[in-house]
């Protein structure tokens, strides 16, 4: 088996440790900083390199950490699994997406545990599972957006192998699988790069600290790192799709960028396999280009989230107007008409949050609607509240029937957080298991005076390595089959059935949306082809002024509604959604 690593940092040797033997590595002629060597190993053997008689440390581009970050590698033998379905061949233009977290999915927090769980979600209408990152952290529960290691799977979930099963179970029920990778950034605990080469640069600095090395000396190599792992999860785990964390933190001042070159890999690898391999990116930017094709100029990256939309729902949904949801609370209900027809609300406009001008205004007609991700909730929204509170917590069933209705219909590809499905009541709040003292008490102490500067009392606010803050977060699947859970879950699977069965509901076509909406009434109604969704969030019925062409009809409703009379007046109850054809 070939052993190879990239080692600038090695003066003068590298050695090979292998089941507890060492073997020096030579150094590659044509690769500058490589070093290689052929040593007998089978699937699970374990190894790590020594660079110039220093301790040994795990493989920099190691497919599992059995004992975590800090521990030896181990040789993954990836032709060994049996593969038993193939890949759906699903766009994501006609995608209904739910994020999960593999440790609170269920009580178990395994993939296996997971995977047998998925038929409820086939059977919802979900096309892509969403999956938060999966690489190696200390200890075993957490986020996982303080990984390392970007080609193993963390061990307690279950290692490569659990996987495997997880996607070729997904696959078998026609389901995609989409994985969240995090490129600008790895964790603080167990990373071992910089003992290897300048993985990391000061030339720009993250809120992580040093940025990762995309433009400075040796980041050849480190876009291949990053390049390669993404790729590896496509090729080695059958991954249909990527999440790409905040690629706003990706400072790179290149020509050609690290996100272009790696949505070309993805593309060519694409029709190599004649997959629907796919990029989905969380930007901050507010800016087209992102997902403008590359022959346009773009970078060429799919798709992206769009907090713009999940800022005007839930500032409509609660009349919040903390932070950044300051300019959106001056009148929700117009810049939910924004993002619904505009997509970005801050698309060149002042920012009072960040005392400047931001984003870029999308091109309606030539930009397709699918390009970005429309969603009520997500990790992010919930679990950096100080509480970890869902809309649940607050908003009454029929609100949350409310928002299940514009995301489910709306112009958006639609994604669903775990558990909004049935208006679960249980939190998501931020858990670490830091193995590091000194790092626990530093995240435990700065969680609590970030929230006591916002007015929370101290005691409130959960402590992230208490076991019991992730308990808390675990799903309870008992309200499933309890009122009002049962009603919202029903309503969610009518919506998601409506959307698979009519092509308005996934018209590409921006431009051709038409919203009307009432400030002071607080109801909202939009038009996408032969279709009509109106929304109700007072707390009175009204009336909305639709119009009529006599042949209107009543295809969904959170409460019983009579399509419009003769007066062209749609009469709909307090806190109430309905979905209407003239066609």
């Amino acid at each position: 088996m070939l052993f190879e690593v990239w080692a600038p940092q090695a003066r003068d040797r590298v050695t090979l440790e292998l089941n507890g033997t060492g073997q020096p590595l030579e150094r590659d002629a044509e690769r500058d900083g490589w070093w290689t060597g052929v040593a007998a190993a089978e699937d699970g053997d374990r190894y790590g390199f020594s660079l110039d008689g220093g301790p040994v440390l795990p493989d920099p581009r190691s497919r599992r950490q059995p004992d975590g970050p800090d521990g030896l590698s181990a040789v993954v033998d990836h032709s060994g699994y049996v593969w038993f379905n193939e890949s759906p061949r699903l766009r994501l233009r006609a995608g209904v997406l739910y994020e999960l977290h593999i440790g609170t999915f269920t009580p178990d927090g395994t993939l296996d545990a997971a995977a047998e769980r998925l038929g409820e979600l086939a059977g919802l209408g979900i096309t892509h599972v969403e999956l938060m990152p999966l690489c190696p952290f200390p200890g075993i529960r957490g986020w996982g957006y303080d990984g390392v290691a970007p080609w193993a799977v963390h061990e307690p979930y279950g290692g490569p192998t659990a996987l495997k099963r997880f996607v070729d179970t997904a696959h078998g029920l026609g389901m995609g699988v989409v994985l969240d990778v995090v490129h600008n950034h790895l964790g603080p605990s167990g990373n071992h790069l910089p003992s290897f080469g300048p993985y990391f640069t000061d030339t720009h600095h993250t809120p992580w600290g040093s940025a990762v090395n995309l433009d400075a000396a040796g980041s050849d190599e480190v876009r291949a790192y990053l390049r390669d792992s993404a790729l590896a999860w496509l090729q080695d785990y059958r991954i249909d799709g990527l999440r790409l964390d905040a690629v706003h933190a990706l400072v790179d001042d290149r020509a050609l960028t690290f996100l272009e070159e790696l949505s070309e890999a993805v593309d060519e690898l694409a029709r190599e396999q004649g997959r629907q391999h796919f990029l989905i990116a969380e930007s901050d930017l507010a800016d087209p280009r992102t997902t403008t094709p590359r022959v346009s100029g773009g970078l060429g990256i799919h798709a992206q989230w769009n907090d713009d939309f999940h800022h005007a729902l839930h500032t409509a949904l609660t009349g919040e107007s903390q932070g950044y949801y300051a300019d959106f609370a001056r009148a929700p209900l117009a810049a939910l008409a924004k993002t619904l027809t505009h997509v970005f609300f801050h698309d060149g406009t002042y920012s009072s949050f960040r005392g400047r001008r931001h984003g870029r205004p999308v091109d309606r007609v030539r930009t397709p609607a699918h390009r970005f991700l429309g969603y009520a909730q997500t990790h992010d929204q919930i679990g950096n509240r100080a509480l970890g509170d869902r809309l649940s917590a607050t908003l009454s069933p029929g609100l949350l029937a409310c928002a299940a209705t514009l995301v489910l219909t709306g112009p958006s590809v639609p994604m669903l957080f775990m558990g909004e499905e049935w208006g679960a009541k249980t939190p998501w709040q931020y858990f670490t298991d830091h193995t590091d003292p000194e790092l626990a008490e530093a995240v435990r102490r700065g969680r609590r005076r970030e929230f006591a500067e916002h007015g929370w009392a101290e005691e409130d606010i959960p402590d992230p390595q208490e076991p019991a803050t992730r308990d808390r977060s675990v799903l309870d699947r008992t309200e499933r089959e309890r009122a009002p859970h049962n009603r919202l879950l029903a309503w969610h699977r009518e919506l998601i059935a409506l959307r698979r069965t009519l092509p308005d509901l996934t018209d590409p076509d921006l431009a051709a949306v038409r919203v009307a909406f009432d400030e002071e009434a607080r109801w909202l109604a939009f038009r996408r082809g032969v279709l009509r969704i109106a929304v109700n969030l007072g707390k009175e019925p009204l009336e909305i002024p639709l119009g009529t062409n006599g042949r209107d009809r009543v295809l969904a409703a959170w409460d019983p509604v009579d399509a419009p009379g003769l007066d062209g007046l749609l009469r709909l109850p307090a806190e109430c959604a309905v979905v209407l054809t003239d066609g």
